[in-house]
């Protein structure tokens, strides 16, 4: 089983009468580096390592301007966020419970970064998948059908055919054997599962 973290922006703060009252700059204003409905994505797979990177590239979706959003192409995440989220990022790129006993899911957790006068809220959600190596695959008609007969499995979440290999998210834990059997029903070869 693989994991990835997708980080969620869903809320800003902002306590003008704290900045003006402790800031060096009283009017520094809502937070810049993120806006609400940013999404990203940290992955640790064969060669990308996104956490050793500080986020560098995790961008998705980008509610603002994305080469001035933190974890866009050119720009870590904030310290002060980075600070308050990279322990919980690892532990679910590991597959560990980020949140247990606090939220209702021990793979989600609500957090926000360290910035009394301006802080960011956001949802970090472990996401859990397996690795498929499938042969054979000719066309997109052959994805559609493996496409299909995988999110018929109870369990399966989503499948994203990657040029390399076929990931296949998972709400529940699914045996090996039944994503394999799946697969090769339809006449084509499951080589390897991670």
């Amino acid at each position: 089983m693989q994991h990835k973290v997708k980080m969620t922006v869903i809320d800003k703060k902002l306590y003008p009468e704290l900045q003006a009252q402790y800031c060096a700059d009283p009017n520094a204003g809502a937070c810049p580096c993120y806006q609400v409905g940013d999404e990203f994505v940290f992955e640790r797979y064969q060669t990308a390592d996104d956490f050793w990177h500080m986020g560098v590239n995790t961008l998705r979706q980008a509610a603002g301007v994305p080469e001035q959003t933190a974890g866009g192409p050119d720009m870590p995440h904030c310290s002060e966020a980075w600070d308050a989220v990279a322990r919980y990022i690892y532990t679910g790129l590991q597959g560990g419970s980020i949140m247990r006993g606090w939220m209702n899911d021990e793979r989600v957790m609500i957090t926000c970064c360290s910035d009394g006068t301006r802080p960011v809220i956001f949802k970090l959600e472990r996401m859990d998948y397996k690795v498929l190596y499938i042969g054979g695959i000719a066309c997109e008609a052959c994805r559609d059908r493996i496409r299909q007969a995988l999110k018929a499995l109870d369990g399966v979440k989503n499948v994203v055919f990657r040029e390399a290999f076929t990931e296949v998210y998972l709400e529940t834990e699914v045996e090996d054997t039944r994503l394999r059997a799946a697969v090769e029903e339809l006449g084509y070869s499951v080589e390897k599962i991670d």
